[in-house]
């Protein structure tokens, strides 16, 4: 079996003061990585702020011999971002891989949420994994390499009861995804996805504790590092938890052709079952594709070439 190596490279981690976050730096610390501890230090909702827990993860992978400094950058300040992102390459000369993992969670059913709720999940899961994909992205380009991951959620690939600003937050980073790929692809940018389901600061309330103990953050941790190394895929969704291992994948019917005169909204609800069926269903992977399905089948059906 060969041993996945990182050879002078240098990653961002935000969110690594605790969790999964700080899972993944020591890993990373552990196999050679230089790393960047990114952690504003506040609760799980999002309030407060401190550098501490950064810090102790800084220490503790110099401990082991590992090469890593803190920061306490808020993910959603453009401005702190760039700081950051200035400072570790006047140090280190570059960035190769960003992890993005900061989050919160501010859970409560559709009816009883407040809009500011709602908007602050989406500003740091969402906008915080732009912002800091967006200050690295050019340096990752003029240096023809880099690896970025979005942190995702069955939250938001499937749903879930009383996290509507966070399923739509986790979908977000996926659509944010799906087009960096293709734009990064050129330029050996490749990015991904990590789903995870682990014991956590956001999930230690959610469920029983025999359940806690089998989730833990190293078996998520270990779906994490084929997504950052040399040899990553490209545009895949990992699914990680409690030793199991997966891909999500959003696929298209094959669907129906109704004719100019048939398309109707009755001749839509009447084939419904026809537009659901999966036989020959497809996994795409760019928007022009449905395009090219819906023209093509419109084109064949009048007889055109």
């Amino acid at each position: 079996m060969s041993i996945i190596e990182f050879n002078d490279r240098v990653a961002v981690v935000t969110g690594a003061g605790g969790g999964l976050g700080r899972s993944h730096a020591l890993e990373l610390a552990r196999r050679g990585v230089k790393v960047v501890v990114n952690d504003l230090g506040g609760s799980v909702s999002g309030e407060g702020g401190s550098a501490t827990m950064a810090e102790n993860v800084v220490e503790e992978i110099r401990e082991f011999g590992g090469t890593a400094m803190a920061n306490g950058a808020n993910v959603t300040n453009p401005e702190e971002v760039r700081d950051m992102v200035s400072s570790v390459i006047e140090k280190w000369g570059h960035i190769d891989i960003l992890v993005n993992n900061a989050g919160i969670l501010r859970d409560k059913s559709f009816t009883k949420m407040d809009i500011n709720d709602f908007r602050l999940v989406i500003e740091v899961h969402l906008m915080g994994s732009v912002i800091c994909t967006k200050a690295v992205w050019d340096h990752m380009k003029e240096r023809k390499y880099g690896r970025i991951v979005m942190t995702t959620s069955s939250s938001g690939n499937y749903g879930n009861f009383g996290q509507t600003n966070y399923g739509a937050a986790k979908t977000g980073v996926v659509g944010l995804m799906n087009t960096l790929c293709l734009e990064g692809a050129k330029y050996d940018i490749r990015v991904n996805a990590l789903s995870p389901t682990a014991a956590t600061r956001m999930t230690e309330s959610l469920m029983p504790q025999e359940a806690l103990d089998l989730l833990t953050v190293d078996s998520v941790t270990a779906g994490l590092i084929p997504l950052v190394c040399d040899g990553a895929p490209n545009r895949l969704i990992m699914c990680a938890g409690a030793g199991g291992y997966a891909a999500t994948k959003v696929f298209e019917t094959s669907g129906i052709h109704l004719a100019p005169n048939e398309q109707t909204a009755e001749n839509v609800m009447l084939n419904l079952d026809k537009i659901r069926n999966s036989i020959n269903q497809e996994e795409y992977t760019s928007g022009g594709q449905q395009t090219m399905k819906f023209v093509g089948n419109a084109a064949k059906n009048l007889g055109i070439s």
